[in-house]
């Protein structure tokens, strides 16, 4: 199930950028495809999961990619404050994974 997470997250990441920087209407077609896609997954995986850790997770793995997005491909502010609040939420995320106890359910 995780794996849906990553994948949700990974088209919350595409949308988010989509959202600053779509200019065609192609661009705003696939931006609004990947909120579906996005949501649609972070909906099916929360419930079979607890869905505050996979909402939390999901969202952590989102703004630190659209964060190293904007940062990478589009040229964004790079300074130590960012880094530092980046890395705090991977923090947070990985210890909101590690506490919570769950089980995957098989329907």
């Amino acid at each position: 199930m995780w794996i849906l997470v990553i994948i949700a997250a990974l088209f919350e990441i595409g949308w988010a950028t989509g959202l600053k920087y779509a200019d065609s209407g192609l661009e705003w077609s696939l931006t609004v495809l990947a909120v579906c896609v996005s949501f649609g997954l972070l909906v099916y995986v929360s419930t079979k999961m607890p869905a505050s850790t996979v909402y939390a997770v999901f969202v952590g793995i989102g703004a630190v990619g659209t964060v190293l997005v904007d940062i990478i491909v589009f040229g964004g502010t790079f300074n130590i404050g960012i880094i530092l609040f980046v890395a705090l939420l991977v923090i947070g995320v990985i210890g909101l994974k590690t506490v919570t106890d769950h089980e995957e359910d098989v329907k």
